[in-house]
């Protein structure tokens, strides 16, 4: 459950920095000329979306990774800014943030 959960949160935190480009190409597509609003109707609702699901994703993988208050806080923000969830996302797999903690070394000898 918990590498699922973190897979999707890795595919939301790239879908949602694709979805900036488009939002941000439609911008530019409405206020140059000439003007033309079909981008932001159609990448603003998918970004929106794609907002919501980043952060409910990070809310569930910091309990089940158990973050710290400062990581889900960091991860949350980094929706805000453009492509600040690919820089997040990387952060936090080079950090471990990511992965399942290893196993404890057991002996080869059988006990007892």
């Amino acid at each position: 459950m918990r590498e699922r959960v973190t897979r999707l949160f890795v595919v939301a935190a790239i879908a949602e920095a694709i979805s900036w480009a488009g939002l941000l190409a439609g911008m530019a597509m409405k206020y140059g000329p000439p003007a033309n609003e079909l981008g932001v109707q159609i990448f603003g609702p998918i970004h929106g979306a794609l907002f919501v699901t980043y952060g409910v994703l990070v809310l569930a993988v910091a309990r089940l990774r158990r973050w710290s208050l400062l990581t889900t806080g960091v991860a949350l923000v980094c929706a805000v800014p453009p492509f600040a969830t690919l820089v997040f996302e990387r952060w936090a797999r080079r950090r471990g943030r990511l992965a399942d903690a290893p196993a404890p070394a057991r002996d080869a000898a059988p006990v007892g």
